[in-house]
């Protein structure tokens, strides 16, 4: 049984809430990463932003990336999955959800992210194929 823990990208670096939209396009851009989970002082997990969500949601709207955070960008209550969690219950969340970035938590705290790329690289080619067409199909 292949777990979240096996799957996920390890020690995935977080932009912390107060942090400038700048410093995340940086940082995505060290990285060379589309996502950086958002934590607060806590180390804590508080929400995820995306290369997407800078783009849509500040500069398209005329705000300025130097000085919006990215925890003025949380919305809500992040998905997550259990670093014990195995493929299948990855797949249903991930599906369920239409997300295609999961982080993965154990004791409370975030230890890795799972990307579409993961899926790709440890999971059979159909399970990655029905993934992709479940996630991307019109609501």
């Amino acid at each position: 049984m292949t777990t979240a823990r096996e799957i996920m990208h390890a020690g995935a670096t977080c932009i912390q809430e107060d942090e400038t939209l700048q410093d995340a396009a940086r940082k995505m851009k060290e990285l060379d990463v589309g996502a950086l989970p958002i934590c607060g002082p806590d180390d804590r997990l508080h929400g995820i932003i995306t290369d997407r969500d800078i783009v849509v949601k500040c500069l398209a709207k005329g705000k300025d990336p130097r000085t919006v955070t990215a925890g003025q960008l949380e919305q809500g209550k992040p998905i997550t999955i259990d670093a014990q969690a195995d493929a299948a219950q990855v797949l249903q969340t991930m599906e369920e959800h239409k997300i295609r970035r999961l982080p993965v938590i154990d004791n409370h705290r975030l230890v890795g992210l799972i990307s579409e790329a993961d899926l790709a690289r440890h999971l059979p080619e159909d399970q990655v194929g029905h993934f992709v067409e479940a996630i991307s199909a019109a609501p």
